[in-house]
């Protein structure tokens, strides 16, 4: 979490390969990726939702979601077609429609599909509610707490500390590109003045 332009979306994009790391360390499973191309570290199942989307308009939404399945890790097949629409019941019934006939929260969901068909170990969301209205963020958050409970590890990125503490393990708040505070939820809302300083909330 942080304040705009603290540098949350550049570290995402530095674990990722998307940018060169200035300093420090990327590792997956104990292993040095720092200056792996992005399809490696993709490889070794970190999948990514980026801000803005990125889906493809003039596809489908099944061929959105067909095109990025592969088996994961050891070839592991736990996000299937069938699965990504249970959880997504609105994606199902939609399945035909072209991606630019979607909603904003019906394209997050879509994004947020996409990458669970590349049967990650890891999904990285940057902003997964920006720009929702008020009850599609929370059907959207909704279904991270449902990712969660089925095991899956992730790393998200938004501004709404409610939201995104009620379903965190640990959270981190990044003040001009460092870490200026982490812990539990509940260590976090202790120093209410401190969250204010440094988020605003």
């Amino acid at each position: 979490m942080g304040r705009n332009g603290m540098g949350k979306t550049t570290l995402l994009r530095s674990i990722l390969g998307l940018l060169p790391a200035r300093a420090g360390e990327v590792k997956v499973r104990g292993v040095d990726m720092t200056r792996s191309a992005p399809h490696a570290i993709a490889r070794a199942g970190i999948a990514y939702v980026p801000e803005g989307r990125g889906i493809f308009s003039g596809l489908s939404v099944e061929e959105n979601l067909v095109m990025a399945a592969r088996p994961g890790i050891g070839g592991k097949r736990d996000w299937t077609l069938d699965r990504v629409l249970d959880v997504f019941p609105r994606l199902a019934e939609r399945l035909r429609h072209g991606g630019q006939q979607l909603s904003g929260g019906e394209q997050q969901m879509l994004t947020i599909g996409r990458a669970l068909m590349t049967n990650p170990d890891v999904l990285i969301l940057d902003e997964a509610t920006e720009g929702l209205a008020p009850l599609v963020a929370c059907e959207i958050w909704a279904m991270l707490r449902r990712l969660r409970d089925a095991g899956l590890s992730a790393v998200i990125v938004d501004k709404n500390f409610a939201a995104v503490s009620a379903i965190t393990d640990r959270n981190v708040v990044l003040v001009k590109g460092r870490v200026a505070v982490q812990g539990s939820a509940d260590e976090l809302k202790r120093d209410p003045a401190m969250l204010q300083r440094i988020l605003g909330i």
